[in-house]
């Protein structure tokens, strides 16, 4: 069987040549990651990175009074735990599973020396790391610029990409943890976009009606971070 078939449902995984495939093959575990569930800790050593497959992944900055922020989500388009490969084995910031679901998981010795080989794998991870620290800058700048509504768009239609489907399992107090705002702001924006017919939003459910007009709801830094891993991210095996 084919890698391409075997991890499908992982865009950086289907992207490896053969070779680098095969290496990895008896070394990935598939794991199921439950909703709330830290995959790493702030400052913790880093023992594995995962490739969300069904799952995402939220990173998460904590401030030392417990408030949050997420500053990136990781799903089915990439992998979590940059820092290893890196070079820095762990990261202030926190992941946490926002959608349960599955992931493979690779211990940090088979990760290192893959990517120390240099070669299609290094210049892999690397372009998605760019594309990761776009999604992360543009995440600071729509934070401090707007509106609460414009930036639940971003962030659902962030997520939305990462899953099979319109419907999306989240709780008013995850999303304002995310957004690091209050539950009654969220409950305000949500309400807003099922007044406009985008959104039905029902005790933690979420389904998207409308998402053309989402997209057009949204502020620019959804497209931004669209067009950044579409342009870095090959759609075809890595060279």
């Amino acid at each position: 069987m084919s890698n391409a078939i075997e991890v499908i449902y992982n865009h950086l995984l289907a992207s490896l040549p053969p070779e680098q495939w095969q290496r990895w093959k008896p070394d990935l575990e598939l794991v199921e990651l439950a909703l709330g569930q830290v995959v790493y800790e702030s400052g913790g050593a880093m023992t594995h990175v995962y490739f969300p497959t069904t799952a995402i992944v939220s990173l998460l900055y904590v401030m030392e009074n417990g408030a949050s922020a997420e500053i990136a989500v990781v799903g089915n388009e990439g992998i979590v735990g940059v820092s290893l490969f890196m070079g820095g084995g762990s990261t202030p910031s926190r992941g946490v599973v926002q959608s349960a679901g599955q992931a493979y998981r690779l211990n940090a010795s088979a990760m290192q020396a893959e990517f120390d080989r240099g070669g299609p794998v290094l210049h892999l991870l690397l372009r998605y790391t760019q594309a990761l620290i776009t999604q992360m800058a543009q995440t600071a700048v729509c934070n401090r610029h707007h509106s609460l509504d414009q930036q639940l768009c971003r962030w659902l239609l962030l997520s939305l990409d990462r899953l099979h489907g319109a419907e999306l399992l989240m709780t008013q107090e995850l999303i304002s943890n995310m957004l690091g705002v209050r539950r009654e702001g969220v409950t305000e924006a949500a309400l807003k976009l099922q007044k406009a017919g985008l959104i039905k939003y029902s005790r933690g459910h979420i389904t998207v009606l409308d998402r053309a007009g989402m997209e057009e709801r949204s502020c620019e830094c959804y497209a931004v971070v669209k067009k950044e891993y579409d342009r870095l991210l090959p759609a075809v095996l890595a060279t």
